[in-house]
């Protein structure tokens, strides 16, 4: 499920959970929801609440560092591109026909991270990396002078190091939270709200603000889900950078 899906059932059952608490607002006995039994309901209630706030707020920032962690990793792997494509450019003639294969290896791995919509991605191969396409071919160039030996130590050394990123970005989990966490943690929230309807005669004001808290603890779930996937959904590391990295030759 997506996480637009997610959060939308998560809504709604906390929707339902508000019903089934004003619904047991006239079905329990007033002794149930007064005096000592509210103080105790009262304080398990913010118990839960804390714990639900800690791991939101423990999850988003979880999240938003491994995405802004993802994002830079697309930086580093766009600026080496570049770098090595500028390299083969002043190797010489040589160089020309490996950058004309490190642009199909840029489009593969466009594709493969960022597959489209509705499309299978795909798979990546040991012989479908950087390293395997244009580093292999690049240690086996002959270089002519010492500029030349020079650049293809570099370019070397900067294709190793985007295989490297390569291979990180492609082992990252397409979805790194865990269904059953965002189980329990929904449950939490029923509870809360039911809680919270059963506790008050139910009136306009009530139930308007109740409607927008659990809308609120929705989005808080749909911006967890979202910066857990950063190659889909709406909050996306953008690929732009990368497909615009290396002009036509």
């Amino acid at each position: 499920m997506s996480a637009v899906a997610i959060a939308l059932v998560a809504f709604g059952l906390i929707l339902v959970s508000i019903g089934f608490g004003v619904w047991l607002r006239h079905r329990l006995p007033e002794k149930h929801l007064n005096g000592d039994s509210k103080d105790v309901i009262k304080l398990a209630t913010a118990l839960i609440a804390t714990m639900s706030a800690l791991v939101i707020a423990l999850l988003f920032a979880s999240t938003r560092a491994s995405f802004e962690a993802t994002n830079s990793q697309i930086g580093q792997l766009t600026a080496g591109v570049i770098e090595l494509d500028r390299l083969l450019r002043d190797y010489g003639e040589e160089g020309t026909v490996l950058r004309q294969a490190l642009r199909q290896d840029v489009a593969a791995m466009v594709r493969t991270i960022w597959p489209e919509p509705g499309a299978a991605a795909p798979s990546m191969t040991p012989s479908s990396t950087l390293e395997a396409q244009v580093i292999a071919r690049l240690r086996h160039m002959t270089p002519n002078n010492v500029l030349q030996s020079t650049l293809q130590a570099r370019a070397a050394a900067v294709g190793s190091a985007l295989a490297q990123i390569q291979l990180t970005l492609y082992a990252h989990p397409t979805d790194s939270m865990s269904k059953p966490f965002v189980f329990v943690l929904v449950l939490w929230l029923c509870f809360i709200f039911c809680t919270f309807a059963m506790s008050s005669d139910a009136n306009r004001t009530l139930l308007t603000v109740l409607f927008f808290c659990a809308l609120s603890a929705a989005s808080a779930i749909y911006l967890i889900l979202e910066l857990g996937q950063p190659f889909d959904g709406l909050m996306q590391v953008p690929s732009a950078p990368l497909r615009h990295a290396l002009p036509p030759l």
